[in-house]
């Protein structure tokens, strides 16, 4: 028995899983601490089994998930041998994720109006409910906030958790994130999300910090596994990749979602509910934050692009912020609004709050017209949920006609004009007699 317990846990060591590499850039090689991975003509890993020693260090590191432990018939035995000998060891982090049910939306608001992104969140999350077959929950936190119980209940949500008192009255993140950790510690949701705003950034670090799980920010896409785990798709390194996260050994798994990225979920107001009213004892004397006096941002201009049903952006392709004009002519015909890519805002051409993609606004338009804009997958994150995209592009091999509903291969500087034109023929009644 002496022996047994001398018995060392094998580390395995590293290797690549073919067809998967996407020649990151040696990432892998440059963080090994033995020297043990080169590269190859492909740019994929060559490992040294003999320098290896089992750390990791790759297998983490690896964007695309090329990397994997192996471990030796024997190693494996030693392993599931210590695994029945010490469970609890076993099984670090996974002690009661079974009690863990639900998927939880946790319900944004100012004073009582509700973001657009909670019932994107309604909608989303009643797919991977019945997926799951779990119920469908969302979480209301504020003072004289019981109306978004029924708001819950109409886009979806069959149970609210409510906590309504005045100290909630304004967002903070340690009265909200002290409230959300208690109700997830008594009641144990599977699934916890927020939208990806500046609230829900905020809160769902503290709160994942606290609970000691799993977050995945800025999402783009969910969906359940075969095995019941939440798959979490993110744009990585600068969107040049889509990374799929899970969180396998700590509840709840929990998400930010961008903006207008999900469908909104059906309303229907005849739609009921449970609601379960919890209350929490904060004092505000221990508080360390107050708030003062909320101002209302009054920028010059005030432009919603992200609520806009016709969006029309330029890209480098519209060769100067003077050229942006015919785009704000088409976009008032439309009655939509003006956007752009990156690349015209680095430019200097337009204001970043114009920006569409991965670090600019995502948006859900009925009909965005993309101008000159080759569709760079950081551009493409932010608009590819448009009911229909139209595509203007001389290079008929831009990547933008892959995602586009309609594509037209011209000079931007006809085309536009021209549609401007057939509008107005059509408004004045010219065309067709």
């Amino acid at each position: 028995m002496e022996k047994e317990k001398n018995i060392k846990k094998p580390r395995g060591v590293a290797r690549l899983i073919p067809g998967i590499c996407i020649a990151c850039g040696a990432r892998c090689q440059s963080d090994c601490p033995e020297d043990a991975i080169e590269m190859n003509e492909k740019g994929e890993p060559v490992i040294n089994t003999a320098k290896c020693i089992g750390c990791r260090r790759c297998v983490k590191i690896c964007p695309s998930q090329a990397l994997e432990m192996y471990f030796t018939p024997e190693e494996r035995n030693i392993l599931a041998g210590m695994a029945a000998t010490a469970p609890g060891e076993a099984a670090v982090g996974e002690t009661g994720i079974q009690e863990y049910r639900g998927v939880w939306i946790f319900v944004e608001h100012t004073e009582g109006k509700p973001a657009t992104v909670s019932w994107e969140l309604l909608g989303e999350g009643s797919k991977l409910a019945k997926t799951l077959g779990v119920e469908l929950c969302s979480l209301v936190i504020g003072d004289h906030v019981e109306h978004l119980c029924q708001e819950s209940f109409a886009y979806g949500a069959s149970k609210v958790y409510l906590i309504d008192a005045p100290v909630f009255h304004h967002y903070r993140t340690e009265t909200y994130f002290r409230a959300i950790c208690y109700l997830v510690d008594k009641y144990k949701p599977e699934i916890l999300l927020m939208g990806a705003t500046g609230m829900g950034r905020d809160l769902a670090g503290a709160v994942a910090t606290k609970l000691k799980t799993g977050l995945t920010a800025d999402c783009t896409g969910l969906d359940i596994d075969e095995k019941g785990y939440l798959l979490q798709t993110r744009p990585a390194f600068g969107g040049n990749i889509m990374a799929t996260i899970l969180t396998e050994k700590t509840r709840p798994q929990m998400s930010t979602v961008m903006p207008h990225v999900m469908a909104r979920a059906n309303m229907d107001a005849s739609r009921t509910g449970t609601i379960v009213r919890e209350s929490m004892d904060i004092n505000e004397e221990y508080l360390p934050t107050r708030v003062i006096e909320v101002i209302e941002d009054a920028t010059g201009e005030q432009l919603d692009l992200a609520g806009a049903e016709i969006i029309v952006s330029g890209g480098r392709g519209m060769c100067g912020s003077e050229n942006f004009a015919i785009l704000q002519q088409l976009a008032d015909e439309l009655g939509g609004a003006v956007g752009c890519s990156r690349a015209a805002v680095e430019a200097g051409w337009m204001p970043a709050e114009r920006q569409v993609g991965q670090t600019g606004k995502t948006v859900r338009p009925k009909i965005y017209i993309a101008c000159g804009i080759s569709g760079a997958i950081q551009h493409l994150v932010g608009m590819q949920g448009s009911d229909v995209i139209i595509a203007i592009n001389q290079d008929k091999k831009a990547p933008i006609f892959e995602v586009a509903t309609y594509g037209i291969v011209g000079d931007v500087f006809q085309v536009v004009p021209a549609i401007i034109s057939t509008i107005r023929e059509l408004r004045a009644g010219k065309v067709g007699k």
